[in-house]
């Protein structure tokens, strides 16, 4: 057991030199996050706005959007960061047939590169929180919700990479996939309230959002954050449902896929 586990702690600590191995990309990474959102998100709404604290927009005045819009930045870091952009390309260019001979089964190792990855990402989110903190463009809430808040954007960050995972091992029949992540990635920022908030939806569509993962991933963290009443733990259940009928379809698909595996490109 002592052998397994270190197998994963090396693991992680293998992604996260890959990942910090040149310091001015990692650099960029920290940094660029918030004068991305500063200027484009905070620009955006504040000409929408128009700079008056008066208007109300869906509920919002412009401090409480930008608000929405800081928090659902930060989530975004933190939750939808991984992609799994390799794999798909490690199973096309045959490049697994090392994995499969490896004794760290093959979705463990994606497993643990993931954990690595989101120990930089809450890095980076954490740093972007304490310049908008700074520069007072968003106001931290209180320990409870902070913490509520970050375990429940960690928990849809697992969904996120599944998801991603399964779309990565379509490989073995797609040549590419990334117009699949595309698509998914839209059709996910549209609906899970990243734009606009939902509740400048229609009714009857966040109705039939709450029985789909979308709302989740980024809107219902948000209220967290924001210290808003939501049904956290009916987003718990919506997601984990979700989460197993994804891990039904990757072991699905990965039995199936293995078998027609050739290796081609080795």
């Amino acid at each position: 057991m002592k052998n397994y586990w270190l197998k994963w702690w090396q693991t992680i600590k293998v992604t996260w030199v890959k990942h910090t191995a040149y310091r001015l990309n990692f650099f960029l990474q920290i940094i660029g996050p918030g004068l991305v959102f500063f200027f484009i998100k905070y620009q955006l709404w504040s000409s929408i706005y128009r700079g008056d604290q008066q208007t109300i927009i869906g509920g919002f005045t412009l401090d409480q959007m930008i608000q929405y819009h800081v928090w659902g930045f930060l989530v975004a870091l933190i939750a939808q960061a991984n992609g799994s952009w390799n794999l798909s390309e490690d199973i096309r260019m045959g490049r697994i047939s090392s994995y499969l001979i490896y004794p760290f089964q093959f979705h463990e190792y994606h497993t643990a590169s993931f954990v690595s990855f989101q120990f930089i990402q809450l890095f980076i989110a954490t740093f972007t929180l304490a310049l908008i903190v700074l520069t007072q463009l968003a106001f931290l809430p209180s320990l409870y919700y902070l913490i509520q808040g970050t375990l429940f954007t960690l928990f849809i960050s697992l969904f996120w990479f599944l998801l991603q995972y399964l779309v990565g091992i379509l490989a073995f029949w797609l040549e590419e996939t990334w117009i699949i992540r595309v698509i998914i990635s839209i059709v996910s920022y549209f609906l899970s309230g990243a734009i606009i908030p939902l509740d400048l939806y229609p009714k009857w569509l966040t109705h039939i959002l709450d029985y789909t993962p979308f709302p989740y991933l980024t809107y219902y963290p948000i209220q967290i954050f924001m210290e808003r009443p939501v049904p956290v733990f009916q987003g718990y259940f919506v997601i984990t449902l979700w989460m197993l009928i994804t891990i039904f379809f990757i072991n699905f698909v990965w039995k199936r896929g293995i078998k027609m595996y050739t290796a081609a490109g080795m």
